[in-house]
């Protein structure tokens, strides 16, 4: 199997650097307490990974590749759980950094 992105029986895939960026993030997120699991999807148009804060909730976040759309706004995206994009592009690394801004305590 090669890494360009495309699974032998025809489904998308991360490949080696776009998972190690993924799993960056995620490691990030696993040692501050906000995430506890995830899951990856290899499917016709898309690979999804998926986090999750506990295993039995739906996603918090999941981060999509679809090379059909890489030709416009670009093959990567952050999308929250209730459907919304939060970023969405060409470079999968900044794509990302959208899970690094969140809300922060302020104080007075």
């Amino acid at each position: 199997m090669h890494y360009d992105g495309v699974h032998r029986r025809g489904g998308i895939a991360f490949n080696r650097e776009e998972l190690s960026q993924i799993l960056n993030v995620y490691g990030r997120k696993v040692a501050s307490g906000e995430w506890r699991d995830y899951a990856i999807d290899i499917l016709r148009e898309k690979a999804v990974f998926s986090v999750f804060r506990r295993t039995t909730e739906v996603p918090l976040y999941r981060i999509e590749k679809a090379p059909k759309l890489s030709r416009r706004q670009g093959a990567y995206s952050v999308i929250a759980a209730t459907g919304l994009i939060l970023k969405r592009g060409h470079d999968l690394a900044r794509v990302l950094r959208a899970l690094d801004k969140g809300l922060r305590l302020v104080e007075c």
